[in-house]
């Protein structure tokens, strides 16, 4: 029997249930994955409580990531074998006993890495890559803002504009946070609910500000992060609130700085192919190097997606919550 996690109805944690659904098959250019595990992500809390924008073509359980074995084939599919052991970029479906996903936005595991941290790997690593590589255009010594030090997207980035030898500042909401940002590679970390991290961030380099800052706070950081800027620097904002909020033009254009604001779900299928062949390319033999590792909190069974939704929501993770399907039966 094939089961996914479902909801009828928008609400709390408790909407969440272990449900039968119909077989999955491929279509001409998809694989289907017999999923062993999936990451939960903020965008999967959201769309629970009726706040997120689906994609119309989004399979019906939540779910943006998951890592298993392949166990069909579309008839256009050349690239992947059966028994491929994989992780996906997915556009939803993720908790669910299988899933299936365009071949394009498949990666294999990288060597050393089991299918419970594989499955921690495809948003993360295709949001940073796609906004602070592809965009923001982060190299080796620029500096970089990170916010969110505690998050699977803050733990990941850090270690990866790490890793690519760029200086990395960070804020976090507690000391435990913090701290777990410098243990990952920021050479600065800032606890926003006790310091000025405008004021912190323009000390750490002498007035001059970053060269990107990578956001997921929104609307009420957009002026403040702006202030963050140094000349020709680039914000990008992929969450948080997206309320109304000012934008001094002055200070932008003073500073030949620009404003990028993305959602990777929604993106057409071949905008997600160029991002997850970068990714492949550049970010993967960077888990088989041990320049970065998985960082996850929490692992609970599949059925207990509720659980692990309380959990997040709680915001005490440090790293992804990761949902274990080997064993749902």
């Amino acid at each position: 029997m094939t089961s996914a996690v479902l909801f009828d109805h928008p609400g709390s944690p408790d909407v969440l249930q272990w449900r039968p659904v119909d077989p999955i098959r491929p279509g001409p250019n998809e694989v289907v994955i017999a999923v062993a595990a999936a990451g939960v992500n903020n965008a999967d809390l959201m769309q629970r409580r009726g706040h997120y924008p689906m994609p119309a073509w989004a399979p019906r359980p939540l779910g943006l990531e998951c890592a298993g074995t392949i166990s069909a084939l579309g008839a256009d599919v050349t690239s992947w074998s059966l028994g491929d052991r994989v992780c996906a970029l997915l556009d939803g479906g993720g908790y669910a006993d299988e899933v299936a996903v365009p071949a394009t936005q498949v990666m294999r595991i990288p060597a050393g890495v089991t299918d419970v941290e594989a499955a921690a790997i495809p948003e993360v690593a295709a949001t940073v890559y796609s906004n602070l590589a592809m965009v923001a255009r982060l190299t080796e010594g620029h500096t970089v803002l990170i916010h969110g030090a505690g998050g699977g997207i803050g733990t990941f980035a850090i270690q990866w504009a790490s890793a690519i030898g760029a200086r990395v500042i960070t804020t976090a909401g507690s000391a435990t946070k913090t701290r777990a940002g410098l243990d990952m590679g920021a050479e600065v970390a800032i606890d926003y609910r006790n310091e000025d991290f405008v004021a912190a961030t323009l000390a750490a380099t002498n007035g001059v500000g970053v060269d990107a800052i990578l956001d997921v706070v929104g609307s009420d950081y957009l002026g403040r992060n702006i202030e963050c800027l140094a000349p020709d620097g680039h914000l990008v904002i992929i969450g948080g609130s997206t309320a109304p909020a000012p934008l001094d033009l002055g200070l932008l254009m003073s500073k030949r700085a620009s404003v990028t604001a993305t959602m990777l779900r929604a993106r057409p299928a071949h905008q997600k192919a160029e991002i997850i062949a970068g990714v492949t390319r550049d970010v993967l033999p960077l888990f088989t190097s041990g320049a970065i590792r998985v960082v996850v909190d929490t692992v609970l069974p599949m059925p207990e997606a509720a659980r692990a939704h309380q959990l997040l929501e709680s915001r005490g993770t440090v790293g992804k919550v990761i949902l274990d399907n080997r064993s749902s039966g």
